[in-house]
């Protein structure tokens, strides 16, 4: 049987090269992937366009090997809520690989699925919020381009985006 992943991107301003890139190194691997948003159309913040399978309310976590959060400005304004949540917990509860990328990792953290887990995520020197929600949230927060823990992976930014896809093929193929 062949290996799925669903990437979740928000409907506008998603990360082009996180989207993007992390697609094409995963089905360079025969992995079949499904793009889910909030919206049937999706814009990125430099004006990628990407085909939308389906609504993320509409997204199965049984029909995936693993569930990956694409990050951008709008990942946290249009996807930080309780769908998101809900799939975030469902992929811990069934054993999925759950990843996330650049400030999505607020998502999972804001879910409860990083407590007491080691995860990174996306700041700067004048902007430390990511990193403090992470904390207030439980998570070990640990600076580094992809944080493994178990079956959870986090990407710190678009420059890790390489990284990152290869720490979920190298899980993927474990699984």
């Amino acid at each position: 049987m062949k290996t799925k992943v669903s990437i979740i991107i928000a409907s506008k301003d998603f990360r082009d090269e996180e989207y993007f890139i992390t697609k094409e190194i995963l089905e360079s691997k025969e992995i079949i992937v499904k793009t889910f948003s909030d919206k049937k159309e999706a814009i990125g913040k430099f004006g990628g366009e990407a085909k939308v399978d389906n609504l993320i309310e509409n997204l199965k976590v049984n029909d995936f090997d693993a569930i990956v959060f694409v990050g951008g400005s709008g990942a946290i304004e249009l996807l930080d809520n309780d769908v998101s949540y809900n799939i975030c917990k469902s992929s811990i509860e069934e054993g999925k690989i759950l990843a996330a990328i650049c400030i999505s990792p607020v998502i999972l953290a804001k879910s409860g699925v990083l407590k007491n887990k080691k995860a990174t995520v996306w700041s700067s020197n004048l902007d430390k919020s990511a990193i403090k929600i992470l904390k207030d949230n439980g998570a070990l927060y640990e600076k580094g381009p992809v944080i493994i823990d178990q079956n959870i992976i986090t990407g710190e930014n678009a420059e890790s985006v390489e990284e990152f896809s290869n720490a979920l093929i190298k899980s993927l193929t474990k699984s």
